[in-house]
């Protein structure tokens, strides 16, 4: 019975069990962790016991810290590297180890926009999906990277292609694009939509993972970036067709947006989803008001990852873990994963990833 890989030898349930129970609002034994564990030298180092300098460290070195911290884990991936890329729609992109930034676009006006958008939907139409070749090797991955991070629960992404159309443009060219060609941004997301569903109906196993991540950026600290009735036409169709799509196959749907997008919950709850990521505390995505008042949803990311994690104490970050535990009820109600609003950037202290790992296993249910 106890022939399982524990984070604190008193772990009752195995790691996918916990996660299922947190998905599914259950009573946990402990509330089970939640990350991105790529980016930061110093928790490599803590963990590994190697001496890393700058970003010198591979996806194994990641694998051997998520084995030993976490129970639900975004899948890892390799130091960038600082080159500066071209892509081969003529993207301009500098790396930074842990992040890119783009330097240009080859075009700098709507129709710019509007013709490179069209390009890209063409692209995605001329090329339909290999349901059995994608299913192989989605598998194949997943495997892989399961034997590196021993029983940790893979969640992996999903997409709608929204944040893959605003972005590139840059907010201010995709305002007006918005305005003067709808329908090439109508006719691109449901392209991308579409494409996704197909990749969704060949990949979907919740024997694999029982969860996925659907990563779409819409909002400031303020609020969102997009009125409601954009939203209404150009992003809740397509993401409750894809949440649709995943719940067809018994698995859950996390949705995941940076910034304060309260405003915008029962629209996205209305959609299905079953949770929501990256909850920042200082744009007033507080989790434990947040769990508190929708307790059937499952909440995750509320620590906060740059005023607490890269400046705090690791007695504030335990401090503040026991408040989100405690506070919720959540070894009772499950529906919370711990977890940073930021992910575990270099900024972040090692020693305050551990407090909030540590102070995780201090809180057992009885």
């Amino acid at each position: 019975m106890n022939d399982f890989e524990k984070l604190f030898p008193a772990d009752k349930l195995t790691k996918r069990e916990r996660v299922e129970a947190t998905l599914n609002c259950r009573s946990v034994d402990r509330v089970a962790l939640l990350e991105q564990l790529s980016y930061n030298p110093g928790v490599i180092a803590l963990y590994t016991g190697k001496d890393i300098e700058g970003f010198n460290y591979t996806v194994d070195d990641i694998c051997v810290v998520i084995r030993l911290t976490m129970d639900l884990i975004m899948p890892p991936v390799a130091p960038r590297g600082s080159e500066r890329l071209t892509t081969p729609d003529g993207f301009v992109y500098q790396n930074d180890n842990w992040t890119s930034w783009r330097l240009s676009r080859p075009f700098n006006d709507e129709e710019g926009a509007r013709n490179w958008l069209a390009q890209r939907t063409a692209r995605i139409r001329e090329k339909p999906l290999d349901a059995a070749t994608e299913r192989a090797r989605h598998r194949a991955g997943m495997l892989e990277l399961q034997a590196k991070i021993g029983d940790t629960v893979v969640l992996n992404y999903s997409h709608t292609g929204f944040c893959n159309a605003f972005d590139p443009m840059g907010l201010e060219l995709f305002a007006y694009f918005q305005i003067e060609y709808p329908e090439a941004l109508a006719d691109y997301l449901e392209a991308s939509t579409a494409k996704e569903l197909d990749r969704i109906h060949a990949v979907a196993d919740p024997g694999l993972s029982p969860v996925i991540l659907l990563a779409e950026d819409f909002a400031t600290k303020q609020g969102p970036i997009f009125s409601p009735e954009f939203l209404g036409k150009f992003h809740y169709p397509y993401v409750k067709r894809v949440t649709d799509a995943w719940h067809e196959h018994g698995m859950r749907v996390i949705y995941h947006s940076d910034g304060n997008y309260r405003k915008a919950l029962p629209d996205l709850m209305a959609c299905g989803v079953d949770g929501f990521y990256c909850l920042e505390p200082n744009c007033g995505m507080d989790i434990v008001e947040l769990k508190n008042t929708w307790p059937r949803m499952v909440w995750a990311g509320g620590v906060d990852g740059v005023d607490l994690l890269e400046r705090g104490t690791p007695e504030q970050v335990r401090a503040e873990v026991r408040r989100h535990i405690q506070a919720t009820d959540a070894l009772r109600t499950g529906g919370m994963f711990v977890a940073s609003s930021s992910e575990i950037n270099p900024p972040i202290k090692p020693q305050n990833f551990k407090a909030m790992v540590d102070a995780v296993g201090e809180l057992q249910r009885a």
